[in-house]
């Protein structure tokens, strides 16, 4: 009896996460108590996210960034690329009393979900929960995970010359768009205009490892399809929510790797893209990138 309960209770659960139905719904598929549907989806978001995150999203070593780097290099000709980064706003239901500190530039109300991706569509680092009313190019530079890069405190593999070269020494980044602020160890394209041959290339190749992360979103939202509608659940459960999809993300992806690639993701709207320009240092890092990726030992090779 207790099995069966158990198998119920799991069936319920993972189909409120396939398909995004609300309480109500649930209530009458399943013939459960709204209360308990409430506790059931919170308590399991908890327990799947403590059991997995440590196994599926371990806090990255330089081992790891280096593991990443090799699939970067194989799958996108992007040397040095050790994840790409993005972020996503989460549709939500206005919470009660909050004003409009949820309130986004798409006029609806969100969380926003930061999320750092390998080149295998996995997550590597998550950070959730900003308010969506935030400004947009504050919201990674704010977060933990933004913190981290600025600051220096991911275990990044210190700066080395490219393959094929013998200098000068480039750092390991992370690629973003038009919204975030470069730094020593995260980079962007150039602005679209006035671009010359070198800069036009530089951008195709930071995009070709930019989608990765577009495409992991995309991954998620066809998979668990409550990230498609507005969650009606309260702002501590919608966390909770977001972190479960997330773990059982990449639990999929390393269980199943043949699993769907899409494109791209059309569902959840990116944060903004006005960031504030890097430094004149950064900007000269990112040159360097450029002019690599123009020179024989970067050059692409179009396959035969």
């Amino acid at each position: 009896m207790v099995i069966y309960q158990t198998y119920n209770f799991l069936f319920f659960f993972f189909s409120f996460l396939a398909t995004g139905d609300s309480f109500t719904s649930l209530h009458y598929n399943f013939r459960l108590g709204i209360s308990t549907i409430s506790s059931i989806v919170k308590e399991t978001c908890k327990v799947l996210w403590d059991e997995l995150h440590d196994e599926f999203i371990p806090t990255p070593n330089r081992q790891r960034w280096l593991q990443i780097e090799e699939k970067f290099r194989e799958v996108c000709q992007f040397p040095h690329c050790v994840g790409a980064v993005d972020g996503k706003h989460i549709r939500i239901i206005k919470p009660p009393g909050t004003g409009s500190e949820f309130f986004n530039y798409k006029k609806y109300f969100s969380i926003v979900l930061m999320a750092i991706a390998d080149a295998e569509y996995r997550f590597v680092a998550v950070d959730i929960g900003a308010y969506g009313r935030t400004n947009d190019s504050m919201i990674f530079k704010n977060s933990f995970m933004g913190r981290s890069v600025y600051n220096r405190r991911f275990d990044f593999p210190p700066p080395e010359p490219m393959p094929g070269t013998n200098g000068p020494q480039l750092p390991y980044v992370l690629v973003g768009d038009e919204a975030f602020q470069m730094a020593g160890n995260l980079i962007k394209p150039y602005a679209s205009r006035g671009l010359d041959g070198k800069k036009q290339n530089f951008n195709y190749r930071l995009t070709r490892a930019r989608r990765m992360v577009e495409c992991t979103f995309g991954i998620l939202v066809s998979k668990w399809r409550v990230f498609a509608k507005p969650i009606q659940l309260k702002i501590e459960t919608v966390d909770e929510v977001v972190k479960c999809g997330v773990v059982l993300h990449n639990f999929l992806r390393t269980k199943e790797p043949t699993i769907e690639r899409l494109t791209e993701d059309s569902e959840l709207t990116s944060i903004s893209t006005f960031g504030p320009r890097g430094s004149v240092a950064v900007s000269a890092m990112r040159d360097a990138f450029a002019d690599y990726f123009c020179s024989d030992a970067g050059r692409f090779q179009w396959p035969d």
